[in-house]
């Protein structure tokens, strides 16, 4: 076995199209591959190399688990009470809210699941920081004018990479201005595109401005440049990759963080025009619905 995949929440048929015939086995939303490797925009973890670990009780999977590291995240979809039981035995993980902008968790999380009453499957490394992929923050409750503002922080969480302090940003599609409200709170410079207004109190802040107009109707040329690009405009895929070559040709733009949404079918082909962007990257984020988001920096 080459790797587990672990679908976001809702999107089992999206990665299994992803893997393709790499499938050779599930264990509900844990798809188990062979070799090799592939790129899984789906995915909200990948566990690396897991293995099968035979396993005669409560007591001998928590002293098998403990001997390979220290701290494990469960994922248990099936054989739920046998498998709390499990890792309440084991080194407790803290796995509070992240207050952003505090940096992921650093310390190395595996994770595991029951397969049935005497077999396990583990991995001590995976590629997300956080139990199955779910990156949680202390939510502000008065600032922001929507939820939307959890999708920026986790992508500039996981990135490792936020504007700051005099950066010039342009945020597309900002009504009601979620991600405006963030990159001001971080010291930016923030020119932000809607024909929709943004809620009073975010048009209110220093540093924002507003513009009242179309996304696709703003020439780069005129913007001029800016530090970071961020666009979280409904509208059907193929119309955000001609926004984003756009923007790519004119240069005018150092780094994007872009959502791609979807509506009704999963257009496929699409995804797979942004992943092949030259150096960028495509993921399904934890606050994601039905949506990916795409990251391009420097």
């Amino acid at each position: 076995m080459s790797a587990a995949y672990l679908a976001a929440e809702g999107c089992i048929a999206e990665l299994a199209h992803e893997l393709g015939d790499a499938v050779v086995g599930a264990h509900e939303r844990l798809l188990l591959t062979a070799p090799p490797p592939r790129p899984a925009a789906w995915a909200a973890n990948v566990w690396i190399d897991p293995v099968e670990i035979e396993i005669a009780s409560i007591a001998d999977a928590a002293r098998k688990l403990r001997h390979i590291q220290r701290n494990w995240a469960p994922y248990a979809p099936l054989h739920h009470r046998r498998a709390m039981l499990i890792q309440a035995a084991l080194p407790p993980v803290a796995a509070r809210p992240l207050a952003f902008p505090a940096p992921p968790p650093q310390a190395p999380l595996g994770s595991w699941t029951l397969l049935d009453g005497t077999r396990l499957l583990a991995a001590p490394h995976c590629t997300s920081p956080f139990p199955n992929g779910e990156a949680r923050f202390v939510e502000d409750h008065t600032g922001p004018p929507s939820r939307a503002y959890l999708k920026l922080w986790e992508a500039l969480t996981v990135i490792g990479h936020r504007p700051g302090p005099g950066d010039r940003c342009l945020d597309l599609g900002s009504s009601p201005g979620g991600w405006t409200w963030a990159l001001q709170r971080l010291g930016c410079r923030v020119i932000s595109v809607d024909k929709a207004p943004l809620a009073p109190q975010v048009a209110a802040l220093p540093r924002v401005e507003y513009r009242a107009q179309s996304a696709f109707a703003l020439d780069p040329e005129e913007i001029g440049p800016v530090d970071w690009l961020f666009s979280d405009i409904v509208c059907y895929p193929a119309r955000a990759f001609a926004l984003v070559e756009r923007w790519l040709a004119s240069g005018r733009a150092r780094r994007f963080v872009c959502t791609v949404k979807f509506q009704g079918e999963t257009d496929h082909a699409a995804a797979a025009r942004f992943a092949a962007i030259p150096g960028s990257q495509l993921r399904h984020l934890f606050h994601n619905r039905h949506e990916l988001t795409w990251i391009k920096l420097d």
